[in-house]
């Protein structure tokens, strides 16, 4: 596979998810309190936002990369 395929389909992967969820979040946990056989954890959910319109962006370039890798290559030599 090329290497114009496979960065296509990574965008196309990302402006999916980024259209759909909105961005990508996680869940962070401290351990801020231990005292013997008692622990106090604190979970933080955070987002990294992507915008819709880079998620657009995205979505139709990483098309256009994949129709470009597919393409046969033209057979013309300079002589």
């Amino acid at each position: 596979m090329k290497n114009i395929t496979i960065i296509g389909i990574v965008l196309v992967v990302l402006g999916a998810v980024g259209l759909i969820y909105g961005g990508i979040s996680y869940t962070t946990s401290n351990n801020t309190i231990h005292m013997g056989d008692v622990n106090l954890q604190i979970e933080e959910k955070r987002q990294i936002p992507i915008s819709p319109i880079a998620s657009a962006v995205a979505l139709i370039g990483g098309g256009l990369l994949i129709l470009a890798g597919r393409r046969p290559q033209s057979s013309k030599s300079a002589i």
